[in-house]
């Protein structure tokens, strides 16, 4: 079977996607990240392919994995503030980076998640500076969506490679 990536196209065989560590981390992510918020980190991931050739998959996942932990907490640091990271957030900023591209005000490819995280800190959809969190308090899970039959076929095809 064949996958296209709908931000790059590139197309590419779902058995060497899971063969591959680097995609499989990077589908692991996308599992745990479906709806809207995944659709734009994919768009967003975009915005690290350098123009004259494909991001590489350990790439990918390595980029996923940075941002994994915020995005679960809903919460960023920025200078020593944290910021409430809902989803809504992430979702707002990623437009405003792929806007910021599409008018030449954003140089791709991007290095870091810094420019994300320092227009994060302005989103207006609730108070965003909360006070420095305690190292022991746990994250908060992103609410449960129902996965795409993709995301679903992908996990069944996980299982079976794994002997389930």
């Amino acid at each position: 079977m064949r996958t296209r990536c709908p931000n790059c196209g590139t197309t590419l065989s779902l058995d060497a996607l899971i063969a591959h560590d680097g995609a499989r981390d990077a589908l692991g992510v996308a599992f745990k990240l479906s709806g809207q918020l995944g659709n734009t980190l994919v768009r967003y991931i975009g915005l690290f392919r350098p123009e004259t050739r494909e991001l590489t998959m350990d790439r990918v996942g390595k980029l996923l994995n940075e941002l994994l932990p915020d995005l679960q907490a809903q919460r960023i640091e920025r200078n020593g503030t944290v910021f409430n990271a809902p989803p809504a957030c992430w979702v707002w900023a990623i437009e405003q980076a792929v806007a910021a591209r599409d008018a030449g005000r954003l140089t791709t490819p991007l290095k870091g998640h810094g420019w994300l995280y320092q227009v994060m800190t302005q989103w207006q959809g609730e108070t965003t500076a909360v006070a420095a969190l305690p190292e022991s308090l746990p994250a908060r899970q992103m609410p449960s969506a129902r996965p795409s039959q993709t995301t679903a076929a992908l996990a069944a095809l996980q299982g079976r490679l794994n002997g389930g």
